[in-house]
């Protein structure tokens, strides 16, 4: 048995010491202890527990692999995710004031991946164990809506008729206004047979929608998605805010940063849901690589009432990012990349000197680098929003907005 003293947390929640050994579960400051297996800590026992340590909220976080930080106090990890974005800024030579965190509530998060596999005596229904494929069925959640945690039967219902006893079943359950949109993977190849038996049973499941794969094989009522007021039918699987609370958050904070802007650009605009309330006030061209994705937003601009003229563009900003040239008119730009960044076209804005930019990102230390781009271009970063809507997880979102120094 070794032990060691944690110095601080990794990007993704791990416990660091001297060394450097990774120890999971474990909080700056605490004395640990256990076997070390190359650079990795698996099972510290705790010797001398940190004050911010608590009873996890979830009977379940030791054994489920969904959540990471609930043995960290909410004061500590609401500190800890504004020092990662500060870390990332940092690291480019930049400062920003930082306006705080604002929190998803618990039993909040919109969207579940299920993982099931049919069995002798029916299917196994649940999450994957931490660091494992071994799947653990649950009887409760403190992040899921309490409706996705009542789905759970039906997933139980989709492995039963689709799922095999080799394979694993993925179930993404997704909230929206009318019952519950389904896309399953890894499930039996969707053949007539299979395509007989799955219409009936999302019928008697009540289901929205049923994917299976890339075929719809069920639509019962569109699953619309509400931005803002505005209706939207996303594709199936296709990107969502985590919660309804966080969406919010990152719209208020772009409409902020956007102001009167009178043409807007929305960089990897998804299904609309800056886009379409940008719309209310001012003309938006609106860019996204997926083409069902923009098929969706323009629909739900056609749709709405009092929006003003919409551009929807099928486009790939990773291998065609808008040239400089092409932007001369814009007042703002909108961006939401992945976590990759936007860095080519970044770089692009930063010549085209737009007045303003709201970059909402996923990934604070992309952020930074396409930050340090714009700054050094001429650009002034005015504040930055952090948001935590992935819950006691490693993951940090934020929104910043850019103006011409």
């Amino acid at each position: 048995m070794t032990e060691i003293v944690i110095e601080r947390l990794g990007l993704h929640g791990d416990g660091i010491a001297a060394g450097p050994i990774y120890a999971p579960l474990t909080l700056p400051g605490e004395r640990v202890e256990g076997e070390i297996t190359g650079e990795r800590m698996e099972t510290p026992r705790i010797v001398e527990p940190s004050s911010d340590r608590v009873k996890a909220p979830c009977p379940r976080f030791k054994r489920c692999g969904g959540c990471s930080l609930q043995h960290a106090s909410d004061d500590f990890v609401a500190k800890w995710k504004i020092g990662v974005v500060e870390i990332a800024l940092r690291a480019q030579g930049l400062d920003a004031p930082i306006r705080g965190i604002e929190t998803s509530p618990a039993a909040s998060r919109r969207r579940a991946v299920f993982s099931a596999r049919r069995t002798k005596s029916g299917a196994q229904v649940g999450f994957h164990v931490r660091g494992s494929d071994q799947i653990v069925e649950i009887d409760g959640c403190t992040l899921l809506h309490p409706e996705l945690l009542a789905a759970r039967p039906i997933v139980a219902e989709l492995a039963k008729v689709g799922g095999s006893r080799k394979g694993e079943l993925s179930v993404t359950i997704t909230l929206t206004q009318n019952k519950l949109d389904v896309l399953v993977t890894g499930g039996k190849p969707l053949d007539d047979k299979l395509r007989m038996e799955l219409g009936p049973l999302a019928e008697k499941l009540g289901l929205s929608r049923l994917a299976w794969d890339d075929e719809t094989v069920a639509l019962r009522h569109p699953p619309a998605q509400d931005f803002d007021g505005i209706l939207v039918t996303p594709p199936a699987g296709s990107f969502l805010q985590a919660t309804r609370h966080g969406e919010d958050v990152l719209r208020a904070a772009v409409l902020e940063a956007v102001g009167d802007s009178g043409y807007v650009a929305d960089f990897f605009a998804g299904c609309g849901t800056f886009s379409l309330p940008l719309a209310r006030k001012a003309e938006v061209w609106a860019l996204e690589g997926v083409r069902e994705m923009i098929q969706a937003l323009d629909l739900g601009w056609r749709n709405a009432k009092g929006l003003k003229k919409m551009k929807a563009q099928v486009q790939d900003l990773f291998r065609n990012p808008v040239i400089a040239a092409d932007m001369q008119k814009l007042d703002a730009v909108v961006l939401d990349p992945p976590r990759a960044g936007a860095q080519a076209q970044v770089a692009e804005i930063a010549q085209a000197k737009i007045p303003v930019i709201a970059y909402v990102s996923c990934n604070p230390v992309t952020f930074a680098r396409d930050a340090a781009v714009l700054v050094k271009a001429g650009y002034r970063l005015n504040w930055v929003q952090v948001v935590d809507q992935f819950r006691w997880s490693s993951h940090v979102e934020l929104a910043a907005r850019f103006d011409r120094a």
